[in-house]
């Protein structure tokens, strides 16, 4: 069967406010140095997987089509599904599911976040090919978890049910069936997960025949899949997608199918969810993480980051903070409040002269 990823590239990014902005979230921006972009790097990762960059769709937003065709310039145009609206992950991978069944509906479709990190390419690769051949031959739903490495709350859990028996050649990967879905615990329940072993941090990567999700949102959301898949019939999307429920993947389908299955991997996985993330990534062997210049007296723990290289942000006094200074707003936010941020852009956006700012 051949294999079709999916990247979904509609996010917004507010928890990277006021870097990510909405002119140009999260996905489009660089945080390292290979010059590739956050959804750049997943396009180089997916084409290597299917083996044809060709291959790869694309699912995003009308305001982020221009961008997304600037930085992938060898996609194929009609590869580009565009959402009049937003709608959360599970009209846009219907959508998807839906455009890939036309042009073949035998295909195995993978499902991407767009603004992922990934550092073990090799492993990664590895993992794919074991949750291809797994959807392939049972026509489950698959999804990718994470062995976790800390007891973390910004995260969804999956705990792991029995290991299904199953031939094949990557013997060292093996697959469970899913027992339950936890949405982002507190600190206590992650770190009796972590303890109890058996728990994998949902990544949001799904892998499956495009006539099993198909089936299961006729079985599970089927006003969703009825009114969708007319739509694509009749090219009526930008009528109907603004009409459909704003739900995740995650409840619309994966809590409620019985036949869930989920690969526990290592392959250098982080969701760059917000700031903190980033001080993971660039960590060195300094007290405080710093791009752009910076001079601290009595400071520790400090992420600070400054969008232009002639600034200067000097410190007094403080621990476990962020400071982003951009050229129009300065954020400064305890490292613990970070999730809090995306309160304050909305905050932003209700106000119309500062909605500028978002």
């Amino acid at each position: 069967m051949p294999f079709v990823p999916v990247i979904l590239a509609g996010g917004s990014g507010e928890r990277f406010w006021p870097l990510s902005r909405r002119s140009k979230p999260k996905q489009f921006l660089t945080f390292d140095d290979t010059g590739r972009s956050l959804l750049q790097a997943t396009a180089d990762r997916l084409a290597l997987a299917c083996g044809d960059v060709e291959a790869v769709r694309v699912v995003t937003g009308n305001e982020y089509r221009a961008q997304v065709l600037d930085q992938l310039p060898e996609m194929l145009t009609e590869h580009l599904l565009v959402e009049p609206v937003a709608r959360d992950t599970a009209p846009a991978v219907l959508y998807a599911a839906l455009r890939v069944a036309q042009d073949d509906p035998k295909a195995v479709m993978g499902v991407f976040p767009a603004d992922h990190r990934i550092t073990d390419t090799a492993a990664f690769l590895q993992v794919m090919q074991r949750a291809v051949e797994v959807a392939a031959q049972t026509g489950r739903l698959l999804t990718l978890g994470i062995s976790p490495t800390f007891a973390a709350t910004g995260y969804g859990y999956i705990q792991q049910g029995d290991c299904l028996k199953m031939a094949g050649p990557a013997v060292a990967l093996p697959v469970y069936q899913v027992a339950r879905f936890t949405e982002k615990p507190d600190q206590a329940t992650a770190e009796n997960f972590l303890a109890a072993g058996g728990y994998s941090w949902n990544s949001g990567i799904f892998v499956w025949t495009v006539q099993a999700i198909l089936k299961a949102f006729e079985q599970h959301q089927p006003e969703m899949y009825r009114c969708l898949s007319q739509a694509v019939e009749q090219r009526r999307v930008k009528q109907v997608f603004p009409l459909l429920e704003k739900i995740s993947i995650d409840y619309a389908i994966l809590e409620k199918a019985d036949q869930v299955v989920v690969i526990p991997a290592e392959f250098g996985w982080d969701d760059l969810g917000d700031w903190n993330a980033l001080e993971r990534l660039l960590k060195s062997e300094g007290e405080n993480v710093s791009v752009g210049r910076h001079v601290g007296l009595d400071t520790g723990g400090a992420l600070l980051y400054t969008t232009n290289g002639d600034d200067l942000i000097v410190t007094i006094g403080l621990e476990d903070v962020v400071i982003v200074r951009t050229s129009e707003v300065t954020l400064v936010v305890r490292k613990d409040r970070t999730q809090d941020i995306k309160k304050v852009v909305h905050q932003l956006k209700a106000h119309p002269d500062l909605e500028r700012f978002t």
